[in-house]
């Protein structure tokens, strides 16, 4: 479950989403299923994109960076492996899924 903060309302807001392990990193899709506008959840993490994790019964920090095209492409791949549907979504919805890296807060010190 993603725990960001709304965009414009600044509340809490809560999201199951489906991920992709990268390391210690979780990869998200925005596929709205398919619908024209992203998901507004999106929009919360590019405007907050200091959010939280909670995973397996622990809660986690994380930092969300919308990939550049580069990285999106190479993740892209492995995304549609655990979800074909996402080729599905982009031709239906005529945008580009948002696909972000939500990078686990590293302990410091």
């Amino acid at each position: 479950v993603l725990h960001a903060i709304g965009a414009k309302s600044g509340l809490e807001r809560d999201i199951v989403l489906m991920y992709c392990p990268d390391g210690d990193d979780m990869i998200v899709t925005g596929s709205n299923f398919a619908r024209e506008q992203h998901p507004a959840w999106t929009a919360n993490l590019l405007a907050h994109p200091e959010a939280t994790v909670a995973f397996r019964g622990a809660t986690h920090a994380v930092h969300a960076r919308l990939l550049e095209p580069g990285e999106r492409a190479e993740v892209w791949p492995r995304l549609v492996a655990v979800w074909p549907a996402y080729d599905d979504y982009v031709a239906v919805s005529g945008r580009e899924l948002r696909v972000f890296r939500l990078e686990r807060a590293r302990p410091t010190g």
